[in-house]
């Protein structure tokens, strides 16, 4: 799920649903797709990206977005919204394998090979999807290269399609893997743009992840400072996202099971 719902040629609902998910709120946020959700494909698609986000920030959840997951993959017809669909069951997959719920990487592999195929190199989904495959070759196959190779490949993407959020994320993931191999400038860039773009968006669920990677390329006392605004921000949602707690001396919860 990308695109930031904050321009002012966007639909009120869009509004309402960009400004509910950026603070967190995805469960309300889904609850205004659902009645457009049981026949439009995309409300479907979009209702399940909301719900999938709560998961992977929260480790809660799962089972309301497998039950999106499976009313958007039959409401799909064409190639595109097959792909979205199959995009959509990669990254739960993913999210479930990375927050150790329960190991679905075949799956995540699979049903984003799957998307690869359906959707055309120029479709509105692609450099998502590429940014998610990226995901995968980091963070579970453990292939740096295939990752900056796909990161690199989304964000291409997302600059031509002015998908400012998506940037942010390639950005970040893009500085991760610099920071990695200690090249603290194109890191400390990186995290910067992500950060501004964050900001900008107002996508305040995503700017304390963002202010601890920059912490992390930054010398003291900028770290310091940046760890606690995260912790403001952090502490201000309620904590969220859960996987920051340990940075802030407070017990990660147990994720709750998978479906």
């Amino acid at each position: 799920m990308s695109g930031s719902g904050t321009t002012a040629d966007d639909p009120p609902l869009q509004t309402a649903v960009w400004r509910l998910r950026s603070r967190a709120c995805w469960t309300d946020a889904a609850a205004l797709l659902e009645p457009h959700a049981a026949k439009d494909p995309a409300a479907a698609l979009q209702r399940t990206a909301l719900l999938t986000e709560r998961c992977l920030y929260t480790g809660e959840g799962w089972t309301d977005a497998e039950d999106a997951l499976r009313s958007a993959e039959a409401l799909a017809r064409g190639d595109d919204e097959r792909g979205g669909a199959a995009c959509e069951r990669g990254h739960l997959a993913y999210a479930s394998t990375l927050l150790g719920v329960r190991d679905r990487a075949d799956e995540a592999s699979v049903a984003l090979s799957r998307a690869a195929a359906l959707l055309a190199p120029a479709a509105p989904g692609r450099p998502l999807l590429d940014f998610r495959r990226g995901l995968i070759a980091q963070n579970i196959a453990d292939s740096p290269e295939s990752a900056r190779a796909a990161y690199r490949r989304a964000h291409a993407g997302a600059t031509a399609r002015g998908d400012e959020l998506l940037l942010s994320f390639t950005w970040r993931h893009l500085a991760s893997l610099a920071l990695q191999e200690g090249e603290l400038a194109e890191a400390r860039h990186g995290f910067s743009e992500s950060l501004r773009i964050r900001e900008e968006l107002g996508y305040l669920v995503g700017t304390a992840p963002a202010l601890i990677s920059l912490a992390e390329a930054e010398p003291e006392p900028e770290a310091a400072r940046l760890r606690a605004e995260a912790g403001r921000l952090f502490r201000l949602l309620g904590g969220v996202p859960t996987w920051l707690a340990p940075h802030f001396g407070v017990p990660a919860p147990r994720p709750a099971a998978a479906g």
